[in-house]
């Protein structure tokens, strides 16, 4: 799954595969899917957006969300630079903004799909 988003006047390009997580675990030695999990609270602020409060801060790991960022950025453009160095090219990295865009994918990399049974196949070739 692939989206592009503009951010900082910029068509940034994020992607989603099979790899994502392996990717991840190689650059930041961190499970991708604990680290997911980790960002269930941003998802919980969006409804809050505009009464936000620092305590409804407090258990959100920010750093989760540009790494999660730059992996999906790194599928999709393999040429870009290392994290720190590719956040710096923006003078906006708005989360509020972003973070929805790419909700859908960070959803995307633990959907299930239904093996098909042998019977399934078997019916679907009639």
């Amino acid at each position: 799954m692939e989206k592009t988003i503009v951010i900082d006047d910029r068509q940034v390009r994020f992607k989603t595969n099979g790899a994502i997580p392996l990717r991840y675990k190689a650059q930041f030695g961190k499970d991708y899917f604990k680290e997911i999990f980790k960002m269930l609270p941003l998802a919980n602020l969006e409804k809050k957006k505009n009464n936000l409060t620092p305590k409804d801060l407090e258990h959100i790991d920010f750093e989760v969300f540009y790494n999660i960022a730059w992996v999906m950025a790194k599928t999709a453009e393999p040429s870009i630079a290392e994290p720190l160095e590719w956040l710096g090219e923006f003078e906006e990295f708005p989360i509020a903004d972003i973070f929805p865009e790419l909700q859908e994918l960070m959803l995307a990399t633990m959907r299930t799909s239904k093996k098909k049974t042998a019977a399934e196949m078997k019916a679907a070739k009639k």
